[in-house]
């Protein structure tokens, strides 16, 4: 279109258009493939998590118990551990492009099948179709961010990336969760669907046309994951975890019942704890730069502890609500560290092992929202579930702790070695 034919009045919003589009090619904002990567993550991590705030409205349309309905979350981790490991071979020889397009097309198709399904199991097949493509797209992505700017602005593209994640904490788990309040469960899977849709269209349009496959062999970095120091790893980030999840899980029924609050007031907690959990991935990620072993160990540490208060501070509302929020910023600080030593450890095997940790994770997922409602089935109270979360905790401090003297143990053979 000529610019004579474009009326005079248009010309101002024409120009603060372009000069926008100019400052989001060059400036801080302005990888638009990485966004698009952090657009598709946030509708991931929403879909992911948002369920736990909408337990008591699906079990009631369902007409299920609240653990079945929290089954739902440990159907999705196991969708996503057992998914990551086939659909990362699947997908090894393809275009990276074609792959990423391809896992966000089972996710919006999952989460299709999740507003439409009828009965409770079908629900429970479509959280797994949808966890699929989980693992593989956050290992795959991650790779892809790194791979599309400077050397030295690698970490920050993941950063990124994966802010995506923790905003879906922020704003899509507690607008998610009041959608589905207002308007029943069924329509915030209908807005992941538009989401989906929405960074597909921007991973389409934004990503490289070519991004090759790495010609690296799968075998070689597998054999590589089977180092005792990676397999360390991986149990802790699975415990980490799952002591996050056999609470979290429950959230909702547990400030209902126990602290007394309304559901809609549930929404708002879920805003503060996701606040947490971003300000906590800032954290982490400092801690991961810092001394790593004693980072975690001593993030450990404190989780123990504040799982512990939270047992007492829940019968209050102010009490339990700071506490939820101090409880998401230690749980997600341990989030980048563990990723970091995975990574640290399978030197040889980057690729797979951040695939495969994020397959750990959800694995932790899975088994915590499951040790979570056998213990409620057993009659364990929901003001005592937080005691689960400190047990689980505990377990995995003892792994971290092992696993830091099996380092010191090899550094000093290694100086006694060198000084010999």
């Amino acid at each position: 279109m000529s610019p004579d034919i474009i009326p005079h009045w248009c010309d101002a919003p024409l120009d603060i258009l372009i000069m926008i589009t100019a400052a989001a090619r060059n400036g801080f904002f302005g990888n638009l493939p990485i966004l698009a990567l952090a657009l598709a993550s946030f509708g991931i991590g929403t879909t992911e998590f948002v369920i736990m705030g909408l337990l008591p409205d699906v079990a009631t349309d369902l007409g299920v118990s609240i653990p079945d309905a929290g089954l739902l979350v440990t159907g999705y981790a196991l969708g996503v551990t057992f998914g990551a490991p086939f659909l990362a071979i699947a997908t090894s020889k393809m275009d990276r492009r074609h792959a990423l397009l391809m896992l966000m097309a089972i996710f919006i198709f999952g989460n299709f099948l999740c507003a439409m399904a009828p009965d409770y199991w079908l629900l429970m097949a479509a959280r797994v179709v949808t966890a699929f493509c989980h693992g593989a797209f956050f290992g795959l992505g991650a790779v892809v961010a790194a791979n599309l700017v400077a050397p030295h602005k690698r970490v920050q593209a993941i950063a990124l990336m994966f802010s995506g994640l923790t905003l879906a904490n922020v704003l899509g788990v507690p607008f998610g969760t009041a959608l589905g309040q207002e308007l029943g469960w069924r329509s915030t899977f209908w807005a992941v669907v538009g989401i989906g849709v929405f960074a597909a269209v921007a991973l389409y349009f934004c990503l490289p046309r070519k991004i090759a496959a790495s010609g690296g062999s799968l075998i070689a970095e597998a054999r590589a994951l089977a180092k005792t120091q990676v397999i360390f790893a991986m149990a802790i980030s699975v415990l980490a975890s799952a002591s996050m999840f056999s609470v979290f899980t429950y959230i909702t029924p547990m400030l209902q019942n126990i602290t007394g609050i309304s559901a809609r007031q549930v929404t708002y907690v879920l805003l503060l704890f996701g606040a947490g959990l971003t300000i906590g991935n800032y954290i982490g990620g400092r801690l991961g730069d810092w001394r790593l072993m004693p980072a975690i160990i001593a993030t450990f540490v404190l989780l123990i502890a504040i799982l512990a208060v939270f047992a007492e501070t829940i019968t209050n509302v102010i009490p339990a609500v700071a506490t939820v929020f101090v409880w998401g910023v230690v749980s997600f600080a341990l989030v980048s560290p563990l990723q970091m030593r995975v990574v640290n450890e399978a030197t040889e095997a980057p690729n797979l092992a951040s695939t495969l940790n994020q397959g750990a994770f959800n694995l932790g997922n899975a088994s915590g929202a499951w040790f979570g409602g056998i213990a409620i089935t057993q009659g364990v109270s929901y003001q005592d579930i937080p005691w689960l979360g400190a047990g689980i905790a505990l377990i995995a401090l003892v792994f971290a702790v092992w696993s830091h003297l099996i380092d010191r143990r090899d550094e000093a053979f290694i100086e006694t070695a060198a000084s010999a």
